[in-house]
């Protein structure tokens, strides 16, 4: 006895536009990671400066240190799936989220876990 599959499961697409459609859903979920990522840098710099305007300008020490930190690792993220999207320079990426330099000395920084 032979099984065939139900013709309900059985595309008509060539190998090579189940590839496309493959491909496309790639872009797709690269595309969405990057506006996440995006969000996140966004909510992580928004997060820092509103600490440093309640703090009056003034370094509290740890507290500010792990935002610092916090921001950096999510800018690393996102330079990361820019570049994997094929986007390559970051210029007006730092001018436009407004990166501060001490976020960007961070990025790509080991720390031991506490």
């Amino acid at each position: 006895m032979t099984v065939r599959p139900p013709q309900s499961l059985a595309t008509g697409l060539t190998r090579e536009a189940r590839w496309n459609v493959l491909e496309y859903e790639i872009l797709q979920q690269r595309a969405q990671t990057l506006g996440t990522l995006g969000r996140q840098v966004e909510q992580a710099l928004a997060a820092l400066r509103a600490f440093d305007a309640e703090a009056g300008g003034v370094d509290r020490g740890v507290r500010r240190s792990a935002l610092l930190d916090d921001a950096a690792d999510r800018v690393w993220a996102f330079m990361i799936q820019r570049e994997l999207c094929g986007l390559r320079y970051w210029e007006a990426v730092v001018k436009d989220y407004g990166i501060p330099r001490e976020v960007l000395n961070r990025v790509g920084q080991i720390r031991p876990k506490v």
